[in-house]
């Protein structure tokens, strides 16, 4: 049975809600922490289910206390059977067993609402989130389901099988990983060398979206992915297509590592505060 129509933020006169399943990150830059300052600074409404805890700062994870999977699936139900969600984004799930749970909770609950899945792997540090026997889940019972994947280039790498070694390969990996499943793919080309960042946005009716912009030198880069993956989830809760969500994160995001607070020993955070301090109709692809 097709899920009837969802009507927008704007028509119901509401705040874009944006449920978030992901990890607790103790330093404040990544994982659940990234996230809620992100919906919250572009205007929405932040939700929570919590998948881990962390022992974390700017030059690594030390430690991950992972939550039972069922107390997971319990905080998805109560919170999108009472508060709702206009969009759903996954993060750090870290098992199969939670994947599963995930996955489950969704088809419960969640029927028609988007989901932004950032598979995340690998910390920003080089420390593993998502075991390997976890991938066949993640790839069987989110990506189907998910509206938006968004990558980086290791991660593509994982999920597609193949090596990505330049920006002309980007178009084609992304469009291999729409054969999983998703709706859509944004395949961030960060880890790649050179001046410019690229990232390619391929969506199951052939549309190709092409970004980039000038790379900024910063070590300060802990967390972007997950505040990127976020900033896209909020758009949609709003209704912006989504190649002008997109555009809108990417700003957010170079305005955040551009005024990055410098704190910590390594891999820093971001400024996810800035658009208090800057209107968001300021902002330029």
């Amino acid at each position: 049975m097709t899920p009837p129509p969802r009507a927008s933020h704007k028509q119901r006169g509401m705040i874009p809600r944006v449920l978030i399943i992901a990890g607790s990150d103790s330093g404040g830059g990544a994982g659940l922490q990234a996230d809620l300052k992100t919906v919250t600074a572009l205007g929405g409404y932040a939700t929570t289910a919590v998948t881990a805890l962390t022992v974390q700062d700017t030059l690594g994870v030390h430690d991950v206390l992972p939550v039972d999977p069922a107390f997971v699936e319990r905080q998805i139900a109560v919170v999108l059977d009472d508060l709702g969600a206009d969009v759903l984004k996954t993060g750090m799930l870290g098992s199969e067993a939670l994947i599963l749970r995930v996955a489950r909770a969704l088809e419960r609950h969640a029927r028609g609402v988007p989901l932004v899945v950032d598979p995340v792997m690998v910390a920003k540090g080089g420390a593993p989130l998502l075991p390997r026997d976890a991938v066949g889940a993640l790839i069987a019972e989110l990506l189907p389901r998910a509206a938006l994947l968004t990558p980086n280039v290791p991660e593509a790498e994982v999920l597609s099988g193949r090596p990505l070694r330049s920006v002309e390969e980007l178009e084609e990996v992304a469009s291999r990983l729409l054969l999983l499943g998703p709706s859509a793919v944004l395949l961030k080309g960060g880890h790649l060398p050179g001046a410019l960042v690229t990232d390619v946005l391929v969506t199951a009716d052939g549309s190709v979206h092409r970004f980039e912009s000038p790379r900024i030198e910063t070590r300060s880069t802990h967390g972007t992915g997950c505040t990127l993956a976020s900033a896209v989830a909020v758009g949609i809760a709003e209704g912006l297509t989504l190649a002008d969500a997109v555009t809108r994160a990417r700003a957010y995001v170079r305005r955040a590592l551009e005024t990055a607070p410098g704190f910590g020993k390594g891999h820093g955070p971001l400024n996810h505060a800035h658009p208090v301090q800057t209107p968001a109709q300021t902002f330029e692809a």
